[in-house]
């Protein structure tokens, strides 16, 4: 299924761009667009994970394929996207659940933090898709199942 790691990394991007409108909107006082944008941002992250959770767990994950020298940097670059993407998605929450509480105040103050931390986010995974399956050939893919099983 070749086409899910693109289909993922559309949505994490889309969610960041409806990010940006809605950071765009609440400038304006247009409260009831960014309200529904910033919904459609959090749909649009969860499809993400909804995807990017099912190839894990059924197809696997794909090693990186580039040049073995360069290995350790994507790991490392990796680790760091991974970090910011668990840090991000937990401010997501927070800050939706915030809004829907009406403590506006708190969400405010959080807001801003969040989509920063979700627009670095976004721009590492995309990168990170660059490196596995546009400027390299991804290496072994081994589903989940498969190593837990050991088939």
């Amino acid at each position: 299924m070749p086409f899910l790691p693109t289909l993922s990394t559309f949505f994490i991007l889309l969610s960041a761009i409806l990010v940006a409108i809605g950071w765009r909107l609440i400038i304006k006082n247009r409260k009831k667009a960014h309200k529904k944008v910033m919904i459609a941002a959090a749909i649009s992250a969860l499809l993400f994970f909804i995807i990017y959770a099912s190839r894990t767990v059924f197809v696997g994950n794909t090693s990186f394929g580039g040049p073995e020298d360069l290995k350790i940097y994507y790991t490392i670059f990796l680790i760091f996207h991974i970090t910011l993407a668990t840090i991000g998605a937990v401010f997501g929450i927070v800050t939706l659940v915030l809004a829907f509480k009406r403590k506006i105040t708190t969400h405010r103050k959080i807001g801003p933090v969040t989509s920063i931390i979700w627009f670095l986010s976004a721009i590492t995974g995309c990168m990170v898709y660059l490196l596995l399956y546009i400027l390299y050939d991804g290496g072994e893919t081994t589903s989940m199942i498969k190593a837990i099983l050991g088939t």
